[in-house]
């Protein structure tokens, strides 16, 4: 996980995806590789007319703005980084630049306040690349990779590409918590999860809740704020326009709510 991908862009959760991006790669000893994207919104399709012509003008503009701002920042961080500046739609062009990306880091958009919305670009990106998705919620405080990690677990594909994926960041973790929303529909035991860490120098802490009448959703979302987790790893599985996840709508649940970064991984 040394190839980082950024998303540069003048919105809410900027800010905090920089920051999340910054501290990745230094972790890592990577490399940040910044797309400085001014977005064509999805609706023009391939027809401009004045007014929307405009409205991208006007985006251009702003984005210009910001890239001066944003590469001055970079330039005086410890992180070696190449930028490269384009107009195009957003799923497109993340999915074409992220062909050598090892881990691409984006925003979530709790309110819908991103466009497009955030938690279908993902879901678009988790099939269409493979990739890891860093998700920074654009509130959230900064990245604690020494801190405590909560990995979902329910024995899927998907769960276990999410966790081989995010070894190298769990090795850097204070406290790692497989943590089993009990549904009673488990695939691999969470005990072979947590014997694949300890053969990383991994040893985390099972922690199974049954469900109850509560949702899967739910208890993600409690697990992860009550435990004061800094990063939660899950699988995800994601298709055209919406988000399904491997627990039944917990990831776009997740997406949508958690005050908590996640890390997002498909299983091709």
């Amino acid at each position: 996980m040394k190839n980082i991908l950024l998303l540069i862009h003048d919105d809410e959760g900027q800010e905090a995806r920089y920051q999340a991006a910054l501290d990745v790669t230094r972790a890592l000893g990577g490399h940040l590789t910044c797309v400085d994207l001014t977005i064509i919104p999805e609706v023009m399709g391939d027809y401009v007319d004045m007014g929307t012509g405009v409205l991208l003008a006007e985006e251009q503009a702003d984005e210009t703005r910001n890239a001066v701002r944003m590469r001055a920042r970079l330039e005086r961080e410890d992180v070696p980084f190449d930028w490269s500046e384009t107009t195009g739609f957003l799923s497109r062009t993340l999915e074409e630049r992220s062909r050598l990306a090892d881990l691409i880091v984006l925003s979530t958009d709790m309110d819908g306040e991103i466009f497009p919305r955030m938690t279908d670009v993902i879901g678009e990106l988790l099939v269409g690349t493979g990739k890891p998705v860093l998700a920074i919620p654009p509130n959230a405080k900064p990245l604690a990779l020494d801190g405590r990690v909560m990995v979902a677990w329910d024995g899927s594909e998907d769960a276990e590409a999410a966790l081989a994926a995010a070894v190298p960041l769990l090795t850097r973790a204070k406290t790692v918590v497989l943590y089993y929303a009990d549904d009673r529909s488990m695939g691999a035991p969470i005990e072979d999860a947590a014997r694949y860490l300890s053969r990383h120098g991994i040893e985390p802490v099972i922690k199974k809740d049954p469900l109850g009448i509560d949702r899967v959703s739910s208890a993600l979302l409690c697990e992860a704020e009550m435990g004061h987790h800094d990063l939660v790893v899950m699988g995800g599985y994601g298709h055209s326009r919406t988000l399904e996840t491997i627990f039944g709508g917990a990831t776009r649940s997740m997406l949508r709510k958690s005050k908590v970064p996640l890390l997002l991984v498909h299983h091709r």
